[in-house]
């Protein structure tokens, strides 16, 4: 309470860093999950890789802010990943099939990436993917 007004709370932390502890062993599994369930949606056929951060994110975003964050994350940089597949396969298609290689950047952004994060998150850490379009904040 500030000013003796009952209603003025203070504010409620945004970013899981400023919670103050460190996420439980269950927490940082499904985190991991969430950022390496992108890779099983390129096995899957590579443009279903945002369903396992969308339903991780539906099932805990009220119960744990470390995993909510983790999943928003995930399922943005899926998002993203999905667009600049889009462009590269309109690359491909525009060039008649001269920068084919083109449509293995996002998977090898996906690998590389997603590990990356994974790792991070096994340690109770806060990963934030380098180039991001943030739709969910």
């Amino acid at each position: 309470m500030t000013n003796g007004n009952p209603y003025d709370l203070p504010p409620t932390p945004q970013h899981p860093d400023d919670l103050g502890f460190t996420p439980s062993d269950d927490e940082r599994n499904l985190a991991v999950i969430a950022h390496l369930s992108g890779m099983a949606g390129i096995l899957v056929g590579g443009l279903v890789g945002f369903l396992g951060p969308l339903i991780i994110y539906l099932m805990k975003k009220d119960s744990s802010v470390y995993i909510e964050s983790q999943a928003k994350e995930a399922l943005n940089f899926q998002i993203t990943l999905l667009l600049i597949s889009v462009g590269c396969v309109a690359l491909v298609v525009v060039s008649c099939g001269f920068l084919f290689p083109l449509v293995f950047v996002p998977m090898i952004l996906q690998f590389v990436f997603a590990i990356i994060a994974a790792l991070a998150v096994r340690n109770g850490e806060h990963y934030r993917y380098p180039f991001n379009i943030r739709f969910l904040k």
